[in-house]
């Protein structure tokens, strides 16, 4: 008797661990099993240089959303950013976003003024007004050979 309860209370333990490692992996890898919590939305940038799918979308300095992929709009030749949006979080279609970068030579990230004015957007829309990120190195060049103007 004494050895089928020790494997029984050996085996709850094994069963609470493996529970404790599925919760923690869906957590910290952030999947949804029971529907998602974000919607997604869509922004044109000339160039989406340096930003990666998982970087953070920010407004107001809170984190908000992550970039979930890219795609190339043939028709107009620009790179098309998927935003996956907390659910509670409102975006109006006066919105912009631009790609910013932290620091100096940090992460980059995409900013989003919400806007207000407007109508909010739903999923699958798309953010019209957008600004590509700036490049240190072209900055630097202008200014190295002479292109700045005064």
């Amino acid at each position: 008797m004494t050895k089928y309860s020790k494997e029984t209370v050996v085996g709850i333990f094994v069963v609470i661990g493996l529970l404790c490692i599925g919760y923690l992996t869906v957590k910290l890898g952030k999947v949804s099993l029971l529907g998602d919590d974000r919607y997604v939305l869509y922004a044109s940038f000339d160039k989406v240089t340096g930003l990666r799918v998982g970087n953070p979308v920010l407004t107001l300095g809170l984190e908000i959303g992550s970039v979930a992929g890219f795609t190339m709009d043939q028709e107009t030749q620009m790179a098309v950013a998927e935003l996956k949006i907390k659910k509670e979080i409102k975006i109006y279609d006066d919105a912009t976003a631009s790609i910013r970068t932290e620091g100096l030579i940090g992460d980059r990230y995409v900013e989003i003024d919400v806007g207000g004015s407007g109508d909010p957007l739903k999923s699958g829309d798309t953010i019209i007004e957008t600004q590509s990120p700036v490049e240190i190195h072209d900055l630097i060049s202008k200014y190295a050979f002479g292109d700045v103007e005064k």
